[in-house]
């Protein structure tokens, strides 16, 4: 997806708003990005510094990492950039400060292999149904309730510690 700046690169305007759908390539291993992506925000021009201030709102679908339910859910991220002409930065700055600029080609802008990137960074390690999912049971593989216990659950003692049951405290 590409946005047109031409009218802000040639003055007649100095902000343009966007609210526009977007297609993020990249996720995770294990999730699923469902349609709907989207940016919205501003793109300003002060004086010759021109900025992207956005918020992206990705969604998503996967499994619980302790209890393997599904999870539907939304990523919602600050997507910020200072947007530059070809040959105004140093390539080997803009290596190194990839995630602070995006590249004004033919007075337009494609944010998404960025916006990919950023996915893939902002993304929990570790998705949850819920932060206190007690998981599930590691003998018999039911999902846990809330106490974090199934019915199938003995107190196993340890064989090392069998000699202390022996001793008789009067």
């Amino acid at each position: 997806m590409t946005i047109d700046l031409s009218s802000l690169l040639r003055g007649d305007v100095d902000r343009i708003d966007l609210d526009c759908a977007i297609a993020p390539d990249r996720a995770p291993d294990g999730i699923r990005l469902l349609p709907g992506a989207s940016l919205k925000g501003t793109v300003t021009d002060l004086a010759g510094y021109v900025r992207l201030e956005s918020t992206v709102s990705v969604p998503y679908e996967g499994e619980c990492s302790r209890c393997l339910a599904k999870v539907r859910g939304e990523l919602v991220f600050s997507f910020d950039r200072t947007l530059v002409a070809p040959g105004v930065i140093d390539e080997g700055e803009l290596e190194e400060n990839a995630e602070n600029y995006l590249i004004i080609n033919g007075g337009a802008i494609d944010p998404d292999s960025a916006v990919s990137e950023s996915v893939l960074v902002e993304f929990p390690m570790v998705l949850l149904c819920s932060p206190d999912c007690p998981g599930l049971c590691p003998h018999c593989g039911k999902k846990l309730e809330k106490e974090g216990r199934c019915d199938c659950f003995v107190p196993e003692t340890d064989p090392r510690w069998a000699k202390l049951k022996e001793i008789k405290w009067d």
